[in-house]
């Protein structure tokens, strides 16, 4: 009897400690105390983004070049184009990638094993950072002024096995349409999706991306009023019901240089790591983010939302324990 009550105190004891303060140690065994934050030997690491006119492209080259400078060289960082969110994890899980970018409703489908992913994906969290707008624009005269409109018209649906093409799916269900069905879908990269609104052969567009996105800058200063966009926020009740990381959101008129602000919905991003990847190494990519954020912004504004204010907002994705290591850091040090 004496040995059962023991037993039973020592397990209860092992939730207790797991209850509070989450883990206290992660996969391997690496307590806090023995994560040291330092990479020993040279590495080489490779960061999945997304179209070369979208803002992971743009804010991925920039953080591969401040990792290299954050380690004095001793991590050698890399950006590669990429279709983006679900294309990245799936790369990062078979092991091209060591980092990647993504919109936190993939990275959640990737952990749950649903939509896209037929089991379970092996990834952790760095850290939330910025959120993506859904960008929607129509051809002026294409008669396209709700998402409902866009009914038997050519409607770019972003790159195949994009985070956009998720969102935009999503989207089109929400305001009755089969995306299979109702729409010529056009499963086009963002710089062929501009191409096609400004020489007519594509009637709408979804893009998911940071503001301002610069394929979306291009499209809205050269084709001028041939384009407009599309308010959607009458869909964010719906969205939520799919997954409550959905939020309504703006986009300012000042970015876009619109003639008013536009309803949309937001989803924040998430960048993510194989869950094994070393701690440390882990420890240092997320120390140089928050560190080197600075120098993100003057690439693109986007990287305003990159804080430690939401950085470890990234449930149901777990965040790696070098990151948290990282982030208690970053926040002792403020």
């Amino acid at each position: 009897m004496n040995r059962s009550i023991a037993v039973t105190l020592v397990f209860s004891l092992g939730l207790a400690l797991t209850g509070c303060g989450g883990r206290q140690e992660n996969e391997k065994g690496d307590t806090a105390a023995q994560i040291t934050c330092t990479v020993e030997k040279e590495t080489r690491i490779s960061i999945a983004t997304g179209n070369t006119t979208g803002v992971y492209f743009a804010l991925g080259n920039a953080y591969a070049e401040q990792i290299s400078a954050a380690t004095g060289g001793k991590v050698k960082a890399t950006a590669a184009e990429t279709g983006a969110s679900v294309q990245n994890i799936q790369q990062l899980v078979a092991g091209n990638y060591q980092v990647a970018f993504s919109l936190a409703d993939t990275a959640a489908d990737a952990v749950q094993g649903k939509e896209s992913f037929d089991k379970a994906q092996p990834v952790q969290a760095l850290a939330r950072i910025y959120s993506n707008s859904t960008q929607v624009l129509a051809r002026t005269g294409s008669g396209i002024n709700t998402v409902a409109d866009m009914k038997g018209k050519k409607v770019s649906t972003g790159s195949p096995k994009s985070g956009t093409e998720v969102i935009a799916n999503r989207v089109l269900r929400a305001a009755g349409l089969d995306p299979d069905k109702d729409i010529s879908a056009q499963r086009l990269d963002l710089t062929k999706t501009v191409d096609g609104m400004k020489d007519g052969s594509i009637d709408a567009m979804f893009f998911s991306g940071g503001l301002p996105t610069p394929g979306i800058t291009d499209l809205t200063t050269t084709a001028r009023d041939k384009v407009r966009f599309i308010d959607i926020a009458a869909l964010t009740t719906e969205m939520k019901k799919i997954n409550p990381v959905y939020e309504e959101g703006l986009i300012p008129a000042a970015v876009y240089q619109t003639q008013a602000d536009v309803k949309t919905i937001v989803v924040p991003n998430v960048l993510l790591v194989k869950d094994d990847i070393d701690v440390n190494l882990a420890c240092v990519l997320t120390k140089a983010l928050y560190n080197k954020q600075p120098e993100l912004m003057k690439v693109n504004g986007a990287a305003r939302g990159i804080t430690l204010d939401v950085a470890r907002k990234t449930a149901p994705v777990v965040l790696n324990r070098g990151a948290e290591k990282a982030l208690d850091a970053l926040n002792a040090a403020k």
